[in-house]
């Protein structure tokens, strides 16, 4: 007991000074962790094409390239549909500014209102200062800023693959102890597994998902198609809440759009349809519960990385509590934990299962 309350008191302590370094450091770590997950996906899609009916004799160096040429098509794509909207969103900001506010009348209309608001009325009664042109400019530039850090993040990314043998030597070098070196190798063997297969179904996932729901927006008429549709692949990283947010945000430019409620509301259904089917059927065929993670484990995490890292934070947090859940249960002392995180108390230590 004595022993007890001081390594709590240490654990907090530590708890919260690491937390603070995450915030402070962010535009440093932010990168580096985001360069990680692009090489766990540029070296899982080498093995996905390794396993690919007729492909299982291409040599692995032939497959690294193709993962690797594959990985900068899409993230060149994503970089050229910010750049792209960019331009296009400032020449339809004030055209968007009139059709909401044409909304905002008619609503009025239909509830009864004796006056039709104005932007001037607007300001005064509901946002003081409020500017429509400004708010939706200054977020546009914000993600336009996303392109610099994709460099760096892909400099990052090509030196974590260069020295991918070279770190298998580093690992084995570590301890003269070979229990302790095959204990640190077994940890990475199981975040390479694990996190590496997530991260490549979930984008693949996510791709089929972003190209269905452009092909919908098309057909439907919704301007800055690729745009939403990479941020509908792109949210549905980000657990329970991603769909909504993907579905969500192109609802609204469909509503200033249309302007009327039965058309919008039939986009949503249609909508939900490529969302409803990977992520309640496909996704659990293909991935299954391969991550071991508590429901509310992943709520709480989602959270708290969002609040440090805000919507890259959102995304990164369930593969870095899975990574914290497979390290946990390396250790004796912290395996309880381990148990405790995971979805029914089932963990693959260094021995036998802890639970059934």
């Amino acid at each position: 007991m004595r022993d007890s309350l001081p390594r709590l008191f240490y654990g907090v302590g530590l708890t919260l000074m690491i937390g603070w370094i995450l915030v402070i450091a962010r535009p440093i770590i932010l990168p580096v962790v985001a360069s990680v997950v692009v090489a766990y996906v540029v070296l899982g899609l080498a093995e996905l094409i390794g396993r690919a009916p007729g492909l299982a004799a291409v040599p692995a160096a032939l497959r690294y390239t193709l993962a690797v040429a594959l990985s900068l098509g899409i993230m060149a794509l994503i970089v050229w549909l910010i750049v792209q909207n960019v331009a296009q969103v400032s020449t339809l900001l004030p055209r968007y500014q009139d059709q909401f506010l044409a909304l905002i009348q008619r609503g009025a209309v239909t509830i009864g209102l004796d006056d039709e608001p104005s932007w001037q009325s607007l300001r005064r009664d509901l946002a003081g200062q409020f500017n429509l042109h400004r708010v939706i400019l200054t977020s546009v530039v914000s993600v336009a800023s996303i392109v610099g850090t994709f460099a760096v993040i892909l400099i990052y990314a090509g030196f974590i693959l260069s020295e991918q043998k070279a770190f298998a030597n580093k690992i084995a070098r570590l301890s003269d102890q070979p229990a302790k070196v095959t204990q640190i190798q077994q940890v990475i063997r199981d975040v390479n597994s694990r996190i590496g297969t997530y991260l490549v179904m979930k984008t693949l996932i996510n791709i089929t998902l972003g190209v269905a729901s452009y092909v919908i927006l098309r057909l439907y008429g919704i301007e800055l198609a690729g745009f939403w549709a990479l941020l509908i692949g792109l949210f549905n990283y980000i657990p329970y809440l991603g769909g909504i947010m993907g579905v969500g945000l192109p609802t609204l430019l469909a509503l200033v759009q249309f302007g009327e409620i039965w058309p919008v509301v039939a986009f949503v259904l249609v909508m939900c349809i490529p969302q409803v089917t990977l992520g309640n059927f496909v996704e659990p065929w293909l991935m299954g519960s391969s991550l071991n993670l508590s429901p509310f484990v992943i709520l709480v995490s989602l959270v708290s990385w969002a609040s440090i890292w805000g919507i890259a934070g959102a995304i990164l947090s369930v593969p870095i509590m899975a990574i914290l859940v497979i390290i946990f249960t390396e250790f004796d002392s912290t395996r309880p934990l381990a148990i405790l995180l995971s979805k029914d108390g089932t963990i693959d230590g260094p021995g036998q299962p802890v639970a059934k």
